[in-house]
């Protein structure tokens, strides 16, 4: 682990003990005992096997006592490693068993007596990433040999290791005849380097003298593949690095090198551990379904997580995990997985959990297959050749049918094990040993116990329509609002009221309205992306559209994004929090029918909305409003005479507002702060 003498120096300190630290100027390991031993080293390392404890039938060598002292190795003057130099200390355990009388001869006894004694020690050495074992052949001379006598040490050069890594040491013999030696230290750190919050930002203070220059980088350390830069700077010490709390990431680190040629670059990270760096890696991650059978979960650093399906019901409630767990396995960020043999269905979902905690949930099959479904999961297992029982997946677990249980299966337990047998439920799953999944549908069910009320509701309603319709000559018929949900960028107050007036004007019509600026509470209380993405899908699972609000700022970062393809936003950008909901329905051509683009006069050219967005259609407002609110309504407006009545006033509102946001009125913006309460009811 070679670094500059200008690193090493920091983390030691400056003070002349760090220069009296002892330099080996030799590449490769040695080893060498004290006076009377004598010692050879294996080449190489060998297994780290102790094996279990022995019993001796004689006097053997046995370590008593670790050492260990700081060196450098220092193969060229200023390319040093910090290194571990370790000394253990050497007795004899035990000795000769005395036989009994007649077994053996004077002379036969004296012959192992007056030999040397030869011994395998065995150092272990671990200091993460790295584990290492060195084997020490070690002979006494037989005057030494004296049961229980202290013979001497041997030294071992070297172990290396990081600046402020703990090691680990252990000594042993091979074969073991007693509990191993093992020794822990703590080397010297980065005392240089300090880390500290300062509100909202945290400060990196790098204490270098005045008159060193050293290159500085941020970056993002990535499993796989080269590291990926962020920030690059060359500095003079001493030096503070102010960064945002959202920016920290676990696999942000920091690298430094000497301004010199072929300096030695040293990283460390030091956010690995940092609650608030693991929270933020969680808000920018993202599963991704890339085809029917493969998906992917994209972040900037490897997360320690398991993914599992779950079957979610239609009540919003906890998701299930699924009777067998499947897909239980370890992720690899931003690479393709593949799915088990699992037939697409929207109340299929994927948990990524940390921790055993869930940190992420996504259904990932909701947009394409539509929402929720009220079936049934039933759970067919084996447990033999003709050995099959049926259980249905609900909120309590798994209820075996048929059963005498309170729950919505249990009453239905007698039709669903029938709709099983028959085989008229759905199989998402088939495993020979294990065995299925079916979902069983659940509105026939519904439908046959709520036949008869809904006859006579049905006669009632047939009645008092009858009814009106003698009384009256037409009647109203009232459409079923639709949802619009606006999306606008922040361009200033006099843009807020603006849009503001905009919403209010089409709360008047038949539209449900759904913006940011009347759920501000919410937004704060759950977060801009998870509010807009809940918005988003709320509404295209109800047949209503997204309406796209263009001005300056928003078409800015819009090309921004396309031209750099820049990180998830953070849970504040409201801009950037939207353009991620929906982007990715523009570039995989799902857009038509769902999105609405709109500009106002005089504010934006037409030309100016990115390519991308032009697949859904693009009005100006107020001149093209007729149009605009046509599509709003689904081809369902009044007649041309209300619908021009409506016309008249939602454009005598937009115009009302674009006279207060013009550039000479510096309204756009700037301004006094803006309520963004309902408007008064247009008459």
């Amino acid at each position: 682990m070679p670094m500059s003498w200008f690193l090493l120096s920091l983390a030691l300190g400056r003070s002349p003990a760090v220069v009296s630290l002892e330099r080996l100027v030799e590449p490769q390991d040695t080893a060498r005992c004290s006076l009377g031993l004598s010692c050879h080293l294996w080449d190489g390392d060998v297994l780290c096997l102790p094996g279990s404890i022995e019993s001796a039938s004689g006097p053997v060598l046995v370590p008593t006592s670790l050492q260990t002292e700081l060196v450098l190795r220092c193969p060229q003057e200023t390319d040093c490693a910090l290194c571990v130099r370790v000394v253990v200390h050497l007795a004899i355990h035990g000795g000769w068993e005395e036989p009994e009388e007649g077994e053996q001869s004077d002379l036969e006894l004296q012959e192992p007596r007056n030999a040397s004694l030869l011994a395998q020690v065995v150092l272990s050495f671990q200091a993460y990433p790295t584990t290492r074992c060195a084997l020490l052949e070690v002979q006494v001379p037989a005057v030494l040999v004296q049961p229980g006598q202290s013979v001497g040490s041997a030294v071992f050069d070297c172990f290396e290791a990081g600046l402020g890594a703990e090691v680990r040491i252990w000594s042993y013999t091979q074969p073991r005849y007693q509990k191993e030696l093992n020794l822990t230290q703590q080397l010297p750190a980065l005392s240089w380097l300090n880390v500290s919050a300062d509100g909202d930002n945290v400060r990196l203070v790098l204490d270098v003298s005045e008159e060193q220059d050293f290159g500085f980088l941020l970056y993002w350390d990535q499993v796989q593949g080269p590291l990926k830069p962020w920030r690059h700077k060359n500095l003079t010490g001493p030096q503070t690095i102010t960064l945002n709390h959202t920016d920290l990431l676990p696999c942000l680190c920091i690298q430094m090198w000497p301004l010199e040629p072929d300096s030695v670059r040293t990283s460390f990270c030091p956010f690995r551990e940092d609650p608030r760096a693991h929270r933020n890696l969680w808000h920018i991650a993202r599963l991704q379904l890339l085809s029917s059978g493969t998906w992917q979960l994209n972040a900037p650093c490897s997360l320690p997580a398991k993914v599992a399906l779950c079957w979610q019901a239609p009540d919003q409630g906890p998701c299930q995990p699924l009777v067998p767990p499947m897909l239980q396995e370890n992720v690899t960020m931003n690479k393709p997985h593949e799915f088990p043999l699992v037939r697409s269905h929207p109340n299929l979902c994927v948990q990524v959990s940390s921790w055993e905690k869930v940190q992420l949930q996504e259904c990932l099959w909701a947009d394409s297959l539509g929402p929720f479904k009220d079936d049934m999961l039933l759970v067919e297992m084996r447990t033999g050749a003709n050995n099959k029982s049926v259980c249905a997946l609900e909120p309590s677990g798994c209820t075996v049918l048929p059963s005498n249980a309170s729950t919505r299966a249990a009453h239905l337990g007698e039709q669903l094990l029938q709709d099983f047998w028959t085989h008229q439920c759905v199989q998402l799953w088939n495993d020979d040993d294990l065995g299925a999944l079916w979902a069983c549908p659940m509105d026939k069910y519904i439908h046959k116990r709520w036949v008869l009320v809904w006859l006579v509701c049905l006669l009632l309603v047939a009645a008092l329509f009858f009814l009106l319709l003698l009384k009256k000559d037409r009647v109203k018929a009232v459409p079923r609002a639709r949802t619009a949900l606006l999306l606008h960028s922040a361009d200033g107050a006099g843009y807020e009221r603006l849009v503001g007036a905009l919403a209010s004007a089409l709360s008047q019509l038949p539209l449900r309205v759904a913006v940011d600026l009347w759920s501000r509470r919410e937004l704060s209380a759950h977060g801009a992306l998870a509010w807009f993405h809940g918005q988003r899908r709320r509404t295209l699972q109800e047949d209503g559209v997204v309406v796209l609000l263009f001005s300056p700022a928003a078409v800015a970062q819009c090309q921004q994004w396309l031209q750099h393809q820049t990180v998830e936003p953070g849970p504040h950008d409201a801009l950037a929090s939207w353009l991620s909901c929906v982007l990715p329905d523009f570039l995989q051509g799902r857009a038509a029918g769902r999105y609405v683009g709109v500009y106002f006069d005089g504010l934006l050219h037409p030309d100016a909305v990115p390519t991308p967005f032009r697949a859904a259609p693009l009005f100006s407002l107020p001149s093209q409003l007729p149009g605009f609110l046509d599509v709003l309504q689904g081809g369902c407006a009044a007649r041309p005479g209300r619908l021009a009545n409506r016309v008249e006033r939602v454009a005598q509102v937009l115009r009302s507002a674009l006279d207060s946001c013009t550039p000479d009125s510096g309204a756009l913006g700037f301004g006094e702060a803006w309520d963004p309460g309902p408007y008064p009811a247009l008459e």
